[in-house]
């Protein structure tokens, strides 16, 4: 078997490279062994496609997809990962070696792409008739470095070399209409494979492309630049993630890129329809559904209306009633004035019928909430377009036959505040579908180490597929399976030193206590309060040297979007606590400070592994949910957080006694912030005071960019919504007293253990199985449907 996997590989690298295995590099093999790998699994790739086209479908439409490197994650699920190293070894080749060419993805930025992510893997496991569709962005997000500190953007061309996993199907193009425009739309397909089944699910990628490549003539004319402006005109559309919306022409090309994924995945799916079930539509919802992960895809619910009415000859009341039935809604925030809005001017410029569609949805709405005996000031406030703004959620909240929030909290949350009016009038449509993480990457894949323990205690690797069998451990082991964990920990924790040693330059401790907090930046998410926390304890050390405290590294990892100034500000403070912590000779590395730049999936496969401390700090109420709070639990690391998204759960999974939650809840902060001045806190918490003036007392250096005075503007002095809006003084007593405890508590190194085992065994629930098959039979209506 092995001898036939080599052969594979060798054909394959050599038609990649033109070379023999030994000759070529190893970027090249990994292009070939990509290669071999797709090739291994198109029959059945092409099988599920079939099967799933024929039968109902699920569509889940997401503006991110941050999948991460594909091969390691399709050796393993299809069991090839021994067998692979051995045939690499025989040509004298490391797989890690190989591995470590692939770029990841860029194909999302944070928790929204990778819950995505993870669904699909779960979908492809559970042999559900799911395909992904979003679009195959150019650079994705950015490229992050840091230049003295500041965060420095760069364009993130993971496609250079080829992307052997991404299959391009030019015969299945689809043309998007604009006013000023026609695109056409070019599928690129990502293989999903599943763990333990020959079912292999599909992520579209849509790629925008002119409708001529060239201007020939304008080129022959010796008009250079006219001959590409099209071109590249078209290529915006689908060359970065998020483009920057400061601007009408930013928000122009934000709207743009929406409507071009809904619409070429819309057109397929409705063509799909037709060919298998005729062209009466009436039955469409009968075999599709579609998810919209998010506001972004929200444009597919005006553009369904188009192709039904002006494609299909159905009437209002038809398509409406289709439509209805087809869609069902993820919100993600807890924040109404997040909630997603462009100018009607911005349709009425680039599709003026799609502009038709959404104001007679909208007369529509206020005709009939003025049946249901609605008052003026709420229609308004609920109208699908008021103010000349086209509110995206709103027009999610009338069509979708679902709501949920993706976690028990915020949905709470959001029929008690962010979408109460549209609860009131439709309870029946709410529910929550708490977010998961997949087993197979988060733990199986990226710690093999613990994975290889939980088989042996559990006697197979049925947790892989089935990660509630693990709470069945919990209190059924002894004491030398915690010494194996802090065995595990300590081994993953020496693998993170050498990593961080080489792509950061610093120097880590094993032996210290990991703290980690990594997440994209947002003020509300409070990296500050933890990068405030470290500059108390550096100070403390400072006054007392003699002062017991275990060793400690701080790891963050987090990009700010480009336009955010307050959350650059954040990255730049920390990595100025950074340079005064671990060049202080005093300190001597009895604390270090460790900001991983360019955060993504494949650093945080390095990361999570080797955490004891997960850093889940929100103010509470703010995060929906989270997903790094449920991968550092699967992989043994203790909760430190407020009670807010999903900690809420994880608690109540785990127990007080094995996880560490501070500050205000929920509930208490509305009363806590009315008439909150921090000034209070900041006068009289011990400590707290010299903290914040080292922002601006010359301690640290912002280079002359005033971000260091505004940060502590936003703390001390009110604005438009207060001064400190996240609570970071309010919650910094309690976090400094909790975080104290933990650390003290990581002395009993087998008492650690014992709750770092708790966590990992009842992680169950915060697999995406259990969330997928929730969507699936609550939402979805989905069966299984697994290949011969």
């Amino acid at each position: 078997m092995t001898q036939d996997l080599a052969s594979a590989i060798a054909f394959q690298v050599r038609s990649t490279s033109g070379r023999s295995v030994t000759a070529s590099t190893p970027m090249e093999v990994w292009q070939g062994l990509s290669a071999s790998v797709v090739g291994r699994i198109a029959g059945d790739w092409e099988t599920t496609d079939a099967v799933y086209k024929a039968g109902r479908q699920e569509h889940y439409f997401s503006a991110e997809f941050l999948m991460g490197r594909a091969l390691l994650n399709n050796l393993s699920n299809l069991g090839l990962v021994d067998e692979t190293r051995e045939a690499l070894a025989s040509f004298g080749i490391d797989l890690s070696q190989v591995l470590e060419q692939e770029p990841d993805a860029a194909l999302g930025n944070g928790g929204l792409g990778r819950l995505a992510a993870c669904f699909l893997d779960s979908c492809a496991t559970l042999e559900l008739p799911v395909t992904g569709y979003g679009i195959l962005y150019r650079y994705g997000l950015f490229k992050q470095l840091f230049d003295n500190g500041f965060q420095t953007e760069h364009p993130d061309p993971w496609m250079e070399e080829g992307y052997p996993f991404v299959i391009r199907r030019e015969e299945q193009q689809r043309i998007v209409r604009y006013a000023d425009m026609w695109v056409r739309a070019i599928p690129h397909d990502m293989p999903i494979t599943g763990y333990g089944t020959r079912n292999v699910g599909t992520l579209r990628l849509w790629k925008a492309e002119p409708m001529e490549q060239f201007d020939y003539q304008a080129f022959s004319s010796q008009r250079f630049t006219d001959a590409i402006v099209e071109r590249e005109r078209t290529s915006d559309i689908s060359r970065v993630l998020y483009p920057n919306d400061t601007t009408f022409e930013g928000k122009v090309l934000r709207v743009r890129q929406q409507y071009f994924f809904c619409s070429a995945s819309l057109q397929e799916i409705v063509d799909n329809y037709v060919k298998h079930h005729g062209e009466n539509l009436t039955d469409f919802a009968k075999y599709n559904s579609i998810q919209l992960n998010d506001t972004h895809p929200v444009l597919s619910i005006p553009e369904l209306m188009r192709i039904l009415l002006d494609e299909h000859g159905m009437g209002w009341d038809e398509a409406w009633e289709i439509v209805t039935h087809t869609f069902a809604y993820t919100n993600h925030t807890v924040l109404a004035e997040a909630l997603e809005r462009w100018e009607m001017q911005i349709f009425d410029r680039i599709f003026p019928r799609i502009s038709e569609i959404v104001r007679e949805i909208d007369r529509r709405f206020r005709e009939d909430m003025g049946k249901r005996g609605l008052d003026g000031q709420t229609i308004e406030y609920m109208a699908p377009v008021s103010g000349n703004q086209v509110r995206m959620a709103w027009i999610a909240c009338y069509a979708s036959y679902s709501i949920n929030g993706v976690a028990a909290l915020h949905t709470e949350i959001i029929k008690r505040e962010t979408l109460k009016e549209w609860h009131a009038i439709w309870p029946e449509r709410f529910n929550n579908k708490t977010n998961g993480v997949t087993p197979r990457r988060w733990l199986n894949q990226c710690n093999p180490r613990l994975a290889a323990l939980l088989t042996e205690v559990t006697g197979s690797d049925a947790w892989v597929k089935d990660l509630s069998v693990l709470a069945n451990y919990t209190d059924s082991v002894d004491d030398s399976v915690y010494d194996r964990i802090n065995e595990i920990k300590h081994a993953n924790k020496v693998d993170f030193a050498a990593w961080v040693a080489e792509r950061e330059g610093v120097e880590i401790d094993p032996d210290a206590i990991f703290d980690v907090q990594i997440k994209r930046l947002h003020e509300y998410k409070r990296q500050l309060l933890n990068a405030f926390y470290v500059l108390d304890l550096y100070f403390r050390l400072k006054d007392d040297p003699t002062l017991d405290v275990p060793k400690r590294v701080f790891v963050f990892g987090a990009k700010a979007a480009p336009g955010y100034i307050l959350a650059k500000a954040i990255i730049k403070f920390i990595n100025e606590v950074a340079r005064l912590v671990n060049d202080d000779e005093d300190i001597n590395g009895r604390i270090k400070v460790v900001f991983v730049h360019n955060y993504n999936v494949s650093p945080a496969e390095h990361i999570i592994p080797a955490a004891d401390v997960s850093e889940q700090i929100s103010m509470a109420g703010k995060e929906a949910s989270g997903t790094s709070n449920m991968k550092f639990m699967m992989n043994g690391a203790l909760t430190l957080g407020t009670l807010d998204g999903a900690n809420v759960e994880i608690l109540d999974a785990v127990g007080d006694e094995n996880a560490y939650i501070f500050g205000a809840t929920e509930k208490q902060l509305p009363s806590l912030k009315r008439g909150y001045d921090p000034r209070w806190q900041y006068e009289n918490v011990p400590g707290l005071k010299r903290v914040v003036d080292a922002l601006t007392d010359g301690t640290l250096d912002d280079n002359g960019s005033g971000w260091f005075h505004d940060l502590r503007q936003s703390l001390m002095e009110p604005g438009w919504k207060g001064p400190d809006v996240y609570y970071v003084l309010g919650d910094f007593e309690s976090y400094r007293t909790v975080k104290d405890a933990m650390a003290a508590d990581h002395a009993d190194a087998r008492g650690w253990a014992r709750k770092a085992w708790v966590n990992i065994t009842q992680s169950g629930r915060f697999s995406s199985d259990r969330t997928i098959r929730d969507y699936a039979e609550q939402v979805w209506k989905l069966d299984p449907a697994p290949i011969d």
